[in-house]
């Protein structure tokens, strides 16, 4: 299975944020990258978004179709739409077009792969999710979920060529629907949404609780190793020993919303009023930037 260095080409299908995002993360390495995407107007949209990086940086060409990116690619990264029947389609084609030894991979933030390898009737062991986190070029975590026909060798390759692009791959072990990072962004939003109905807090004061409160420490150590320094000398045994009792009678209290029109409705104008007519765009720039300090700060002090 190519892998590591041995991916000189890289295959992005479907270039909206997160096949953008790909195709960056591949011209930063060095990639010659092979596109595609059927919408209208996708090729000019891509290149007007993208600014190929000079020196060692890759070529970027867009490809006619899916035939031609599987045929080219030594990775296939598909970053198409959500749904179940147009991923089997794309996995299908890719399968039917690429050398054996290709992985193709998809970027699904919630399908699994079992659900569409079997669309693939030459390969379907080379077939995994690798779902990155958006901008995949700047947040280092990838999951890496294998089917019931993915082999193992597969896997090992996705996470040897996810470390060798500067990536953070961690393996799913078994497929859940959402894999693992979703679910837990899952749980946590349902509890916000719930607070913000039942009228205990405000949007703005759950985005202040995260941004300025525990998602600070989460973003250097992780909710483990957080709740395991606040343990002090007794670690996390000693918090789970004195605090573990109350959290579980929290856990019965946390709400269960239900996403109606008037929930959606008191949320986008809460999003509205907290940001205040700053544009998406500019706030994206201004995330962007903090983020590539932040992962340089980490690295600067061993915290990556």
């Amino acid at each position: 299975m190519r892998s590591g260095e041995n991916v000189r080409t890289l295959g992005v299908v479907g270039t909206g944020a997160i096949g953008v995002s790909w195709v960056v993360l591949g011209l930063e390495h060095g990639l010659d990258v092979v596109a595609w995407d059927p919408a209208e107007g996708a090729e000019e949209r891509l290149r007007a978004q993208v600014a190929v990086p000079t020196g060692e940086a890759g070529s970027l060409r867009f490809a006619e179709g899916l035939e031609e990116v599987g045929a080219a690619a030594d990775l296939v990264l598909e970053s198409g739409p959500e749904r179940l029947e147009v991923k089997r389609e794309i996995f299908a084609a890719l399968d039917a077009a690429a050398a054996g030894d290709v992985l193709l991979t998809s970027s699904s933030s919630g399908l699994m792969p079992s659900t569409f390898q079997d669309a693939c009737t030459h390969h379907p062991e080379r077939v995994l999710v690798a779902h990155p986190f958006n901008p995949p070029h700047l947040v280092p975590l990838v999951e890496v979920v294998g089917g019931s026909a993915t082999s193992a060798e597969a896997v090992e390759a996705a996470l040897e060529t996810l470390r060798h692009l500067g990536k953070r791959p961690i393996h799913i072990r078994r497929e859940v629907p959402g894999h693992v990072a979703n679910r837990l962004q899952a749980a946590l939003w349902r509890e916000a949404y719930h607070l913000v109905d039942q009228g205990i807090v405000s949007v703005a004061d759950i985005d202040t609780a995260i941004a300025d409160g525990p998602g600070l420490r989460w973003s250097l150590l992780g909710p483990f190793a957080t709740q395991h320094l606040s343990g002090g000398p007794g670690g996390l045994g000693h918090v789970l020993e004195h605090l573990g009792p109350p959290m579980v009678e929290w856990w019965d209290d946390l709400g269960h919303p239900e996403l109606t029109a008037g929930l959606v409705e008191k949320l986008v104008d809460g999003v509205d009023e907290e940001l205040d007519g700053t544009s998406a765009e500019d706030l994206v720039g201004r995330r962007d930037q903090a983020l590539r300090r932040l992962l340089e700060i980490k690295t600067d002090l061993g915290l990556d």
